[in-house]
């Protein structure tokens, strides 16, 4: 993916400073380009929010309005305008002593499944002298669906997929079904009774903020279970500690009431640290009751 953040522009027409979340455009030359912020970039779909915005960017001021085309390319689109998605207008306007336009975009939020991988290419209708070498005058729009997050989505029974079960298990099993419920007074918490093994409880925590970076993570030094059950032998306090991994991110999915979660296995002794065992994929996905049920009479969950 190309951004014009990270873009190298020859003969250093522009730079870029960043402060807080404000974008500030340092402009070291006449040298007009008009060009979308990224040629490639992935939107969610929300149910509360009418458009989302492409960013159209320029590298200088102007003391006039700039008014430019939008154009929809067809090739290579499967998203299908006026179903998956509609633009708000076909034109975008750079005010005068401004360098940036949004491209608004609806999308249909009801038509979207969130398995589709479905996106639409754009391209600017200006001036050829406008389009910047080698960068272009086109994106292309990924739809993602973001559906909104409820705790509730993730309480009940789950089934656990662990890497960690898998390379330590005494009875070879790498899966089991965890009953999580809400924490009584931490917001977006779930409790995961027996998570790793039986008599032993952790907690995580959902950050839902970033729709495009749902992530989930767990507190430090909380205890999955004694290390006798796992090693054989003791190393440190007869503690296997637990917490999210600081080399991966965790991800939860609300519309597929699942998540992805790195995590941090070690040991202490006296609260100085042993060693880590190893930082472990997991997979847990939330079922029905019936299913539950069936999981627990026909695999022995």
């Amino acid at each position: 993916m190309k951004n014009i953040f990270r873009y190298i522009i020859p003969a250093a027409l522009t730079a870029v400073s960043f402060c807080g979340c404000h974008e500030r455009y340092v402009t070291y030359s006449d040298a007009e380009y008009v060009l979308f912020a990224d040629t490639l970039k992935t939107y969610p779909v929300q149910p509360d929010v009418e458009y989302f915005a492409i960013p159209v960017v320029s590298t200088v001021k102007r003391d006039y309005d700039r008014t430019f085309g939008v154009e929809i390319i067809d090739k290579g689109n499967n998203a299908i305008e006026n179903r998956h998605y509609r633009l708000k207008s076909n034109t975008i306007t750079i005010k005068a002593g401004e360098t940036r336009a949004d491209v608004l975009v609806h999308g249909y939020y009801d038509n979207i499944d969130a398995k589709d991988s479905i996106g639409f290419q754009l391209r600017l209708v200006m001036d050829e002298k406008l389009v910047m070498p080698m960068y272009g005058n086109q994106t292309k729009a990924v739809l993602m669906k973001s559906c909104p997050f409820d705790i509730n989505d993730f309480t009940g029974y789950c089934v656990l997929t662990s890497m960690f079960l898998y390379d330590y298990s005494i009875t070879g099993s790498y899966q089991r079904l965890v009953y999580t419920e809400k924490h009584p007074t931490e917001k977006n918490m779930i409790i995961c009774r027996n998570w790793l093994n039986d008599g032993y409880d952790v907690t995580m925590t959902f950050h839902p903020e970033d729709p495009m970076m749902p992530v989930v993570t767990m507190d430090d030094d909380q205890v999955a279970s004694d290390e006798g059950s796992f090693f054989g032998t003791v190393h440190g306090d007869d503690k296997i500690l637990v917490t999210d991994s600081p080399y991966y991110d965790s991800l939860f999915y609300p519309c597929g009431k699942y998540l992805y979660l790195w995590a941090q296995i070690y040991v202490k002794n006296l609260g100085e640290d042993i060693g880590t065992v190893g930082h472990f994929y997991n997979i847990m996905e939330w079922i029905s009751d019936e299913e539950a049920d069936r999981l627990r009479r026909e695999e022995g969950m």
